[in-house]
């Protein structure tokens, strides 16, 4: 009977995560709406004891949902920051459309940050740890450079784009991009007025192409693993909740930071009349990488330690885990989180 018994759980447990209603619902932690406007939701994750700490504002790259903060329980940077005692906000920059086609990195660096970043302070008459994920751990660096007086004490990139140069996955879009001059580029950005989500749901899958090619060894070796296949179906449904970018923003991203690399030489140029100097980031930073992350490996974001000559403090630590692993992987609350508390501890 265990043998019929284990067969049946482990055929349930497949067709639920593959063609069924899923193995569990989505149950984010509950929070609160501190201000809301166009593209900057600032929300506050609601706790029963008094915080101690700084409080921490999340920002997650663009064309990505706050979710990837907390996935589900058990993968959520989110609770355990909750339970550190600590008191976590994140700011949400909703939908993109054909009338977003004109935003660009400014408007983030030089609006849509700073008053986030200003409304948290404000609530706590004090300043902010920031942590910031993938390209939202560069917007970070780049806002806080841009305003040296933001009330920031530290800022952690987690899989931080700094170097592009050392990630081989983009060497033929670089490459691409010098030939052409990123001409066909701006014209299909320019022409959709923007990468709609379909395109960036696919890019990412196309990303971990491995784990799409793993899949279905990982559903038989997993038949029975109710929780191996929970994290799963929880990182499916974040990759197909993934908005468009903004055209502008998009072609700056490709531009300065792909084709041109200027992270790596400290600056960035996101206006004719405006360029940001990493030079001026004064505050606490924490750079965390992967060496098995194949969209940011760890050296492209070791590079920020060369870069950040008037940074307080610079670390940088290495974990295990893909791009989205080392931030909700099954090894991050072993590896990650601890050394995020570490630093902001310290």
């Amino acid at each position: 009977m265990g043998i019929v018994a284990d067969a049946q759980r482990a055929v349930r447990n497949v067709w639920s995560v593959s063609f069924g209603g899923g193995l569990e619902s989505s149950r984010p932690a509950p929070s609160t709406t501190v201000y809301q406007g166009k593209h900057r939701h600032l929300k506050r994750y609601d706790r029963t004891t008094q915080a101690t700490g700084n409080p921490v504002l999340l920002v997650p790259p663009l064309a990505v949902t706050p979710a990837c903060f907390d996935l589900r329980p058990g993968q959520s940077l989110v609770r355990f920051l909750l339970d550190q005692g600590r008191q976590p906000y994140v700011v949400d920059y909703g939908r993109f459309g054909y009338a977003d086609r004109d935003l660009g990195l400014e408007d983030w660096t030089h609006d849509i940050l700073p008053e986030a970043i200003l409304r948290v302070a404000h609530e706590h008459d004090g300043p902010i740890d920031i942590i910031g994920w993938s390209l939202g751990g560069a917007m970070a660096l780049l806002t806080s450079a841009a305003h040296p007086d933001l009330p920031i004490a530290s800022i952690t990139g987690l899989a931080t784009p700094i170097d592009q140069a050392r990630t081989p996955l983009l060497q033929p879009l670089r490459l691409a991009g010098r030939i052409t001059g990123g001409r066909g580029m701006a014209l299909a950005t320019r022409l959709m007025g923007g990468i709609p989500q379909e395109f960036v749901q696919l890019g990412f899958r196309l990303q971990a192409f491995d784990r799409e090619l793993a899949r279905p060894m990982f559903l038989a070796r997993n038949a029975l693993d109710t929780e191996a296949l929970a994290r799963m179906e929880a990182t499916d449904r974040f990759m197909s909740s993934m908005p468009g970018y903004p055209g502008r923003s998009f072609w700056q991203i490709y531009r300065s930071l792909v084709v041109r690399n200027e992270l790596a030489s400290g600056s960035i140029r996101v206006r004719s009349d405006l360029v940001i100097e990493l030079a001026k980031v004064t505050c606490r930073v924490l750079l965390v990488g992967s060496r098995t992350d194949m969209v940011v490996p760890a050296t492209a974001v070791r590079r920020g330690l060369e870069i950040l000559p008037n940074a307080a403090e610079t670390r940088f630590v290495d974990v295990p885990g893909g791009h989205l692993g080392l931030l909700a992987g099954p090894a991050a609350a072993d590896t990650t989180w601890p050394a995020i508390e570490d630093f902001l501890g310290s």
